[in-house]
Formats: C-alpha cells, sequence, structure tokens
C-alpha cells in the first residue's frame, strides 16, 4: 500500500419526504392483522427514535424511490464547484437488501447517475456494507488505482418493513417486551427500528482547495463469523442448530406463509453478544494497533440501532480501554432514524456541514452489525 494520502472532500445524505412522526408510521407501513401493534410504543420507547424518513408517498401510499434511486440522489449532492461526477473513477455501493438479487447494485446506481464508464463495486451484508464501501473506496485511492472515488450507504427498509411481509403478532411475546424491554420477537421488532434513507462521500487523493476535508487515517473492518451464528438475516428462517435455510429451498407458498422474506433478527442473542463483539474485542485489538488513546478522540460517531443501546456501547468503550465521554460523540439516531449502513454517512455530512469541526480534531467512527457479528472503526482528522 503506497504513502498517498486520501481525503473525504465532500459529503452528502438523501432523505425522502417529510421527516414521520411516531404516530404516524403505522398508517404508511400498513397495520399487521386485525388491530394495531400492542409492541410498537414499547419499542420505540427503548429505541428513541422519533422522526424518520420512508420513501413512500404520504398520501398514496406508494413508493417514490427505490434503493438504487435513493443512492443516486445522495451521489448527485456531492457535485460541487470545480468537481463534476463525471471525473469519478470508483464508485463503491453498499446496501443491505438490493432491489433486486442481479445485477449488482452499484451498477443500478451507476446507471441512475448515467455515468461514463468507470469501476463500480457492490458491497453486500447488513450495516457494514456501507462502510465495505467506504473502505474499497478509499483502498482505490491509496493504492494510486484512482484520483477520485464515491463510496455510498443506502436503505430502502420499508419495502420489507410493509404489512403484506409479515404474520400476525404473538400475544405472549408482545407479554414479555413489556416486562423485558430487549427482548422482542424477531419480526414485528424490526418493523419499528428501520427506516429509508442514503448517504454519500467522495473521496480524493488532495484535499479540498476552500473549506475542511476529512483525511481518513485508517479504516479497519473485522468480521466474527467464524465465533458466531447468524443474528439478524432476510430470506431465510434460523433452524434450531444456528444455521439458515435460505429461500431457495422453500416452496413459494412456504415462503409466504413462514414470511421468509421478511428482515428478522434474534434479539436475545443481539443483547448478550453485539458489544462483545463489536466493541470490547475489535478495540483491544485496534488499540494495540494504532495506538488509540482515548484523550486524543474529539469525536466519537457510533451508529447504533436504538438509544437502548447507547449506555451499553459507552460500557463496552470503558471496558476495553477507551473512556469516550459522551459529550464528545455525535449521533442523530432520534431525528433520522436506523438507516443500516446509510447511518454512518448520514452522521458524516451532518456533522460535516454543522460548522462545529475544527482543523486537527480527530474522529472515530463505530459501525457494528449484527449479522453475524461485524465491526468497523474509521479513523479521521480535520484538515
Amino acid at each position: 500500500m503506497s504513502d498517498k494520502a486520501v481525503y473525504i472532500t465532500g459529503t452528502s445524505a438523501f432523505l425522502p419526504h417529510a421527516p414521520v412522526g411516531n404516530d404516524d408510521m403505522e398508517r404508511i407501513l400498513g397495520q399487521v392483522g386485525s388491530k394495531p401493534s400492542r409492541a410498537r410504543r414499547t419499542i420505540l420507547r427503548s429505541n428513541g427514535i422519533t422522526h424518520r424518513h420512508y420513501a413512500i408517498d404520504p398520501n398514496t401510499l406508494q413508493f417514490t424511490h427505490n434503493d438504487a434511486q435513493l443512492a443516486a440522489a445522495a451521489v448527485r449532492g456531492l457535485a460541487h464547484a470545480g468537481f463534476a461526477l463525471e471525473q469519478v473513477g470508483c464508485l463503491a455501493c453498499g446496501t443491505s437488501i438490493a432491489d433486486q438479487l442481479m445485477p449488482g447494485h452499484a451498477v443500478m446506481v451507476q446507471g441512475e447517475l448515467k455515468l461514463p464508464a468507470c469501476e463500480v463495486v457492490s458491497t453486500s451484508g447488513v450495516c457494514v456494507a456501507g462502510m465495505a464501501a467506504m473502505k474499497y473506496a478509499y483502498m482505490a485511492i491509496k493504492s494510486g488505482q484512482h484520483s477520485s472515488a464515491v463510496a455510498t450507504g443506502s436503505e430502502l427498509s420499508s419495502a420489507s418493513m410493509k404489512a403484506d411481509n409479515f404474520t400476525p403478532e404473538i400475544e405472549s411475546k408482545v407479554d414479555s417486551l413489556e416486562k423485558q424491554p430487549e427482548i422482542a420477537f424477531e419480526k414485528d421488532f424490526l418493523r419499528w427500528m428501520l427506516s429509508d434513507g442514503a448517504g454519500a462521500v467522495l473521496l480524493q487523493d488532495a484535499p479540498r482547495g476552500d473549506g475542511l476535508s476529512l483525511r481518513v487515517d485508517w479504516v479497519d473492518i473485522l468480521s466474527y463469523a467464524g465465533e458466531m451464528e447468524a443474528c439478524m438475516y432476510a430470506g431465510a428462517v434460523k433452524q434450531s442448530d444456528g444455521s439458515l435455510k435460505g429461500w431457495q429451498h422453500f416452496t413459494a407458498d412456504a415462503v409466504r406463509a413462514e414470511s421468509v422474506m421478511s428482515v428478522k433478527q434474534d434479539v436475545k442473542l443481539l443483547n448478550e453478544q453485539v458489544i462483545r463483539y463489536t466493541v470490547e474485542k475489535p478495540l483491544q485489538a485496534l488499540k494495540a494497533k494504532h495506538g488509540l488513546h482515548a484523550d486524543a478522540i474529539d469525536w466519537f460517531i457510533p451508529h447504533y440501532s436504538s438509544k437502548f443501546f447507547r449506555d451499553k456501547v459507552y460500557e463496552g468503550l470503558q471496558n476495553a480501554g477507551l473512556d469516550i465521554a459522551q459529550d464528545r460523540w455525535f449521533s442523530n439516531l432520534a431525528s433520522k432514524g436506523n438507516t443500516g449502513s446509510a447511518s454512518i454517512f448520514i452522521m458524516l455530512d451532518e456533522l460535516y456541514r454543522s460548522g462545529e469541526l475544527k482543523a486537527g480534531q480527530t474522529l472515530l467512527c463505530y459501525v457494528p452489525e449484527s449479522g453475524r457479528f461485524s465491526t468497523a472503526f474509521m479513523h479521521l482528522t480535520v484538515v
């Protein structure tokens, strides 16, 4: 790897339509069964989200964007004086669930943008898919292959959250949810957690001539799938031995009857293991590798799915010997929602445009993924 420096010289976010408040969610997503969800208010109290966005017309309840269109809209927001998107040498796009199985998500984004021939790569997974795209774009410049690259994260979560994808709630599980907020049933739980949005960053081999840039010091991604079973998944049913039975092994009728295509999460496993495998274990390695010290980090930008996990993340940092006080954290979960792989891009964009960043400050970004327990950390310096 060369010594070439890599800079984020532009950020962008696209959130479709007006923010949706908590009391309007079920009208837009649709009601499962004959009664409103009893779990919704409990989950919303726990996750702390007050507003989010859906790519659904609030009046007609029809979709207005697909996933690729959300990502393309974010990329268009990167255009600034002196730089045209046609100059991009590499486009890397991450998402959890693309609009189609084939072709790849990124070529569909390129098609929406009508970009000329360039290197294009799609990264998949769950939340870390966006950071995988970020790292690919970073490495494309770091290696000298390209002088500019664009990375995106985007999610159309509402497409899998619509009511007709879900089976009716199980009353006994709702009762247990009231008593123990972290134990929610695997399907209805996520309907009130996820939302739509996209973000993009422009990376170049030199800082911008005007204003601030963010030098990318390093990006590290670690997966613990060799030790852990799947926790968050879609298009599959989890078996008693922890393995996944994929959608191709079900009949068409069974796929519908068992809500195979809906997004599901083993919340008990999540609660027991997510901090250990996405904060404590990786930071023990990264502290030694990069010489991380809490007092040398000005901003901590954590992606967490719910306010419920905020203090748990802090406890994990303390256990890992990286006690970054919460007054140095930046999150917009409450106002922008949990947009999965797009969340880190949307947070970076808001902070970048806030006027709060000063030259010389350092940022540590954290993106966990419960798919099969992966995590990403990125270190940036304001220049």
